[in-house]
């Protein structure tokens, strides 16, 4: 035991570690999943414009991805439904049906424009070994746009979990622009199959969102058409939400007729008597045409998991992405400069005719000492010290260059390169302008492509107990003591709703307060069986006589209760109840005492008007002092 506790506890922290930082959870920077990561860079090394079967990119990828092909395809499948990044060529199933995607020989992808101008950048990429060694990998993508937000994602690793839901690319970038201008801003996140939502209670990604589908009524009022489903159903799914509710006559629908196609469109039949307009908010209160989708914003940021908020995660981005475009400028000025370079050594080697000195060479070493000897005289017009790659590149050159060399074609090169270098400078002086003038031409290019699919709106919470259909026939039989939905009886009927509570009363003072049941068994001999009032209880007036016969009365408020839990209306069961009225009656009541030797008085009335409430323990008030042969009512 001593030595499997610790191999077990060091292993398991190894194991849920690796799970959550190397599988589950989606990195901050570039907002993929290793494996997500890991299909766009090989798309990225396979691209030629062309499509690719996702079988031979499935393979290819395995040669970063040791988790076999099975979670690569499903992963590359729900990459591409998102239709951001991969472009689809066949049948990738369909996110409104909940139909799988066709086998990965039949299918085929490639990158997206948008995919081929955020995503790559391998000057800028930091690189790591394949799990085997044999390749290199990105450490994460240089994205220049809000993958983590655009794409959403969701994720369960070991003690954690993660949701992410989509946003709008237009929005994002809107957003961006307003945080680098310093103005106020908001992003709501937009799902891919349309429908309602209300963003009430979203709290910048760390509460929830309620989403509805889309409906429409006929004109006549008969029919309801499905024509958006909510984010995280299907066509199916909320057709066998709908079909369960409508067995338990929950929802008024008679038949569903699904003729979804590129469009969602299920047409709901209802039953007789019953409208469009009560019907909706029963699908609202008990299928999934409404449904809360909670967010729950867990990244990895610098090796560790961090919960984070929507406006916290597109600042940080941001900030990333002005980072990217200083590094890119930056990238872009060196790499001019060496381009200057290259050009005023070769203008200098030509026109200073120093290539002259090699003639009379006789050896390597003597050719580079000339070159190098020829060049530093015009030390001073260098971009740089002069290197030996220098002046490989300069002996390089052909001689049919050195006796056409077109000095004005030179000196064009080299303007232009100093153009790129006055503009790169000035970019990156600037750089919040110009990150806010590369965000707007993202948006002029792409935004278009993908408008806003969910409508942002308000509506109130459907009260499951208001729209409850009184559907549920309850009776008692006398004869076996069982009440309920399956009993048949012809005492006590009434129709309640699945929320009602029923309060039975026996005749030894037990009552129980219950949901309305299927078949129950009411012991003893039961006085009264009616609904009971969540919110004002329920007022009972009683007269019992205990086991000397001495009358009593009481007037009780039951408000609280446990349900299914006995109580006594009468203490101990010490007594029999013999008269019971439900409210608080105006009437009197005749007392006939047990005859007695030398008793004088026989009889008494009594008002049961007079009487206080009391405890539903209490004893009560005492009627006579005699023991009482009947009670009745004048």
């Amino acid at each position: 035991m001593n030595y499997v506790e610790p191999v077990m506890r060091n292993n398991f922290l190894e194991y849920a570690s690796y799970v959550i930082i190397d599988r589950a959870i989606p990195d901050l920077r570039d907002g993929c999943k290793p494996v997500q990561r890991r299909i766009l860079q090989t798309l990225y090394e396979m691209d030629d414009g062309r499509f690719h079967k996702v079988a031979n990119v499935i393979g290819e990828t395995m040669k970063l991805h040791p988790h076999g092909d099975a979670s690569i395809g499903d992963a590359l499948v729900v990459l591409a439904n998102k239709d951001y990044f991969i472009e689809k060529q066949g049948n990738f199933g369909n996110i409104l049906t909940g139909h799988p995607a066709a086998a990965a020989r039949y299918i085929e992808c490639r990158l997206t424009p948008l995919a081929r101008e955020t995503l790559f950048n391998p000057d800028l990429t930091d690189w790591k070994p394949s799990y085997d060694g044999r390749k290199q990998e990105p450490v994460f993508l240089p994205t220049k746009i809000p993958v983590l937000l655009l794409l959403g994602t969701e994720g369960i690793a070991v003690g954690m979990s993660t949701r992410i839901l989509p946003h709008n690319l237009g929005e994002l970038l809107e957003a961006q622009v307003a945080i680098l201008e310093k103005r106020d801003f908001q992003v709501l996140p937009d799902f891919p199959q349309g429908g309602l939502a209300d963003f009430s209670e979203y709290d910048d990604g760390v509460g929830k969102v309620r989403v509805r589908a889309r409906l429409r009524a006929t004109r006549d009022r008969k029919k309801i058409i499905i024509e958006e489903v909510p984010f995280s159903t299907t066509t199916e799914s909320l057709i066998a939400s709908i079909e369960a509710a409508a067995q338990k006559n929950k929802v008024a629908v008679a038949s569903i007729e699904d003729r979804t196609a590129e469009q969602v469109e299920i047409v709901l039949h209802l039953r007789r008597g019953a409208y469009s307009d009560e019907v909706i908010p029963q699908l609202w209160a008990y299928t999934h045409c409404e449904v809360a989708i909670t967010s729950n914003l867990v990244v990895i940021d610098q090796r560790r998991p961090v919960q984070r908020r929507v406006s916290e995660l597109l600042v940080q981005l941001t900030r990333n992405l002005k980072q990217q475009i200083k590094a890119e400028l930056e990238l872009e000025i060196e790499r001019l400069l060496d381009r200057q370079h290259a050009l005023t050594l070769e203008q200098i080697f030509v026109e200073k005719r120093v290539y002259k000195r090699i003639e009379k060479a006789r050896t390597q070493k003597a050719v580079r000492d000339q070159v190098i000897e020829g060049m530093n005289e015009y030390r001073d017009l260098f971009i740089r010290d002069l290197d030996d790659d220098d002046v490989g590149r300069l002996l390089a050159i052909p001689i049919r260059r050195i006796s056409l060399f077109d000095i004005n074609k030179n000196r064009a090169d080299i303007e232009e390169v100093l153009a790129g270098l006055r503009s790169a400078r000035r970019r990156l002086k600037n750089l919040t302008r110009t990150t806010i003038d590369y965000l707007h031409s993202l948006h002029e290019k792409f935004a278009a492509d993908h408008p806003r699919r969910t409508e942002i709106t308000s509506f109130a919470t459907v009260d499951k107990r208001e729209v409850a259909a009184q559907n549920l026939k309850l009776a008692y039989n006398p004869d076996s003591g069982f009440f309920g939905s399956e009993v048949r009886g012809k005492k006590w009927q009434f129709t309640v709703s699945e929320f009602d509570r029923i309060l039975a009363v026996s005749a030894d003072g037990s009552y129980r307060i219950f949901a309305p049941p299927q078949k129950k068994l009411l012991p003893g001999r039961v006085l009264l069986i009616c609904t009971f009032d969540n919110e004002q209880g329920q007022v009972l007036t009683l007269v019992y006589r205990d086991k000397k016969k001495i009358p009593y009365a009481k007037k009780v408020h039951i408000k609280s209760y446990i349900k299914d839990k006995e109580y006594e209306l009468i203490r101990g069961r010490e007594g029999r109840i013999d008269k019971l009225f439900v409210g608080e009656p105006d009437v009197k009541l005749h007392l006939e005492f047990v005859p007695a030797k030398r008793q004088r008085i026989h009889e008494a009335t009594f008002d049961l008007g007079t009487l206080d409430f009391c405890g539903p323990t209490a004893r009560g008030t005492r009627l006579a002092p005699k023991p009482t042969a009947r009670i009745r009512l004048l």
